[in-house]
């Protein structure tokens, strides 16, 4: 008789452990929200920030937040009559390594669709107050291969002229390696160097 309660208890502890992960691992889903941030000035507008020439300067950090890469870039931004936005972007990392990368953004009401030649699975960007946000899946190199990582971008307008982006970077749903970075527009405080 005691044997059966031990085991009816145990049970209950297991399915107890159960739901505790299982609520813990939704609560870890749950992330940012857009409307956090709708009264958040200044606003950012995609097109007026994402306009001209535009510099950057970040780090690549692994799984375990440790630095692994620097970078610099120089991104251009033309927008054309029908609202239709091209970011020309030329990255250069600190192992040498030289990454392009060209964006559309196509107007979708009130975001745009994100698309890139590296981009598996286009992202939706959308915008409140002065935050950003896209989620895509990107294909990149790894070893002799290439791997497919889900980014989830967070944009944050903290003058007219400097931008924050930190990216998380996740296979299967667990974290692999963030970006952190700067955008600046071109004369208002850096350029990359050469």
């Amino acid at each position: 008789m005691q044997s059966r309660w031990v085991s009816r208890k145990s049970r209950s502890l297991r399915q107890s452990g159960l739901i505790l992960l299982v609520v813990v691992m939704l609560g870890g889903c749950a992330g940012p929200s857009l409307d956090a941030h709708q009264n958040a000035e200044p606003v950012l507008v995609p097109k007026v920030f994402f306009n001209g020439e535009l510099s950057a300067r970040g780090v690549v950090k692994n799984f375990s937040g440790e630095v692994i890469r620097t970078f610099d870039a120089d991104i251009v931004a033309t927008w054309d009559v029908d609202g239709t936005g091209t970011l020309d972007e030329v990255f250069r990392f600190s192992d040498g390594e030289v990454q392009t990368r060209v964006w559309t953004l196509t107007p979708d009401g009130n975001s745009y669709n994100a698309d890139a030649g590296d981009v598996v699975e286009p992202g939706t960007m959308r915008w409140q107050g002065n935050a950003l946000h896209m989620n895509y899946l990107l294909r990149v190199a790894y070893g002799d291969g290439t791997i497919d990582v889900r980014m989830d971008d967070w944009m944050y307008l903290i003058t007219p002229d400097t931008l924050i982006n930190q990216t998380t970077m996740t296979k299967w749903g667990v974290k692999v390696g963030e970006v952190v970075l700067v955008i600046q527009k071109k004369g208002a405080g850096f350029a990359p160097s050469n």
